[in-house]
């Protein structure tokens, strides 16, 4: 039983959620959906993870692969009928029809490709299914919502493009000013949509994250409605992400028990969504975490310092983070759950920007996952290999998860790197790298010429409201 002061006991399950620093009573689905962040600032974990239910390793699609995922975490929070719409509008835009295929591109070598969908990045996946879920939840509630979400590019794009026109629904989206491709820039911009805004903020990706996590504190932004995020610190939009994992191991078959993940990682959901699959019994061997130059978990895992630096621009922009949320969630899990020692060292690294991860903490999380560090060097190398060998092109970001993933031991397993967004998103890096820019897919056709719409801000809170009130 999960016992809370805030109330009466409640029966540990899926679809019950309680806090990363556990002074938050527990919530159903729908409430940790409409919240985001849980008030006492931590994130939100199932109480008890499920078992992966046999039908998601034997349907037929997509769509019911991610309904089998997700059922267990949404329990009776929303209707059923909720659901199957959202797992529906998974597949909606998405061009190719195995939806997120598997594709080998050397011995033992495969990339999971995520990024065919209406944005052209992996965010699609989850946050189609997301939009559907937080409008069901509304329509149940009689409340409206306002999102406030930070983006290093891919999910402002995914975001807006899936909120979009939904009544009741305001979303505020803060990216890093020229700190996003210019693609990245026109999907957030240019949608038209009367409830979707864009603030430019100058500074980083932090800067943007660090910004939303303290409006959602913010009481005063309520009035009368719901304040929660679409980045991966609100469950519904990670979890949205476990179902691809499970389609990669049907894919791989027999071989998917000795498959390594190797995750390009910024805000650490992609990989922790991994971790979650393997604790629901997705068969794999193991996640790497793959970084750029903003090295902060490989540092953490590495001398048990986690620190907190300023982000640097890489061609993977996407991953221009140094103080990645979900890693808090990882924390927590491989701590036991204890959520005093969770509560203690975030409070201490929002304070501080550093804290020393105690030795058998560290020790626990090293069990759990592995980082490796990508310089710039190699990630526009790998752009030109494998476009040289293959005749493929890939982002910058797929490119840094190749690079770790042809380091790592193949004899004995399949790799498979996460190839997370489409490489015509970054046409300057792409040509940098191999003399010629991609040729761009339906979804990013048509952009230039549009009428954007964004305001720029300063990196403090007091700005950020003005914009927003």
């Amino acid at each position: 039983m999960i016992r809370s002061t805030f109330g009466p006991p409640m029966p540990a399950a899926a679809s019950i959620y309680i806090s990363t620093r556990g002074q938050s009573p527990a919530v159903d689905f729908a409430e940790a959906l409409l919240r985001g962040v849980a008030p006492d600032g931590g994130l939100y974990v199932p109480s008890r993870w499920p078992a992966l239910a046999p039908e998601a390793m034997t349907a037929h699609s997509a769509r019911e692969v991610a309904h089998a995922v997700l059922r267990p975490f949404v329990g009776d929070a929303l209707p059923d009928e909720a659901l199957t719409r959202a797992t529906w509008r998974l597949t909606e835009g998405f061009l190719e029809p195995e939806v997120t295929p598997l594709v080998q591109i050397g011995p033992n070598l495969h990339m999971l490709e995520l990024f065919h969908g209406p944005t052209a990045a992996f965010k699609d996946y989850a946050m189609q299914m997301a939009a559907v879920l937080a409008e069901a939840a509304l329509k149940q509630s009689g409340q409206r919502l306002l999102l406030i979400t930070a983006t290093s590019g891919d999910t402002g794009a995914a975001a807006a493009r899936a909120f979009a026109g939904i009544e009741g629904i305001e979303l505020v989206i803060l990216h890093p000013l020229d700190r996003v491709s210019a693609i990245q820039r026109l999907q957030m911009t240019t949608t038209g949509a009367d409830n979707v805004r864009n603030l430019a903020v100058r500074g980083d990706f932090d800067d943007c994250q660090r910004l939303v996590k303290a409006l959602l504190a913010d009481e005063g932004l309520r009035d009368g409605r719901r304040l929660s995020s679409v980045n991966s610190i609100n469950w519904a939009r990670l979890a949205g992400q476990i179902p691809y994992y499970v389609t990669a191991a049907r894919a791989l078959g027999d071989a998917a028990a000795r498959a390594t993940y190797v995750v390009p990682t910024g805000n650490f959901g992609d990989t922790f969504a991994g971790w979650g699959a393997q604790r629901m019994g997705v068969p794999m061997d193991g996640l790497v975490a793959a970084t750029n130059r903003n090295d902060a978990l490989v540092r953490a895992l590495g001398t048990g310092v986690y620190e907190r630096t300023t982000a640097t621009p890489t061609a993977s922009v996407s991953m221009d983070v140094q103080a990645p949320s979900n890693f808090e969630r990882l924390v927590f899990e491989a701590s036991g759950r204890d959520a005093d020692l969770t509560r203690g060292l975030f409070e201490d690294f929002a304070r501080h920007g550093r804290v020393r991860l105690p030795d058998d903490l560290l020790g626990a999380l090293r069990r759990e996952v592995s980082a490796v560090a990508v310089t710039e060097a190699e990630t526009a190398e790998e752009i030109s290999r494998t476009h040289r060998e293959t005749g493929r092109v890939i982002c910058p970001h797929t490119a840094v998860a190749l690079t770790v993933a042809r380091r790592l031991n193949r004899r004995d397993g399949p790799v498979v790197a996460l190839a997370t967004a489409h490489p015509a998103k970054f046409p300057e890096a792409v040509r940098a790298a191999i003399g010629i820019e991609p040729e761009r897919p339906q979804q990013l056709q048509g952009l230039e010429g549009r009428a954007e719409r964004f305001e720029t801000v300063n990196a403090d809170l007091a700005s950020v409201r003005a914009a927003i009130t």
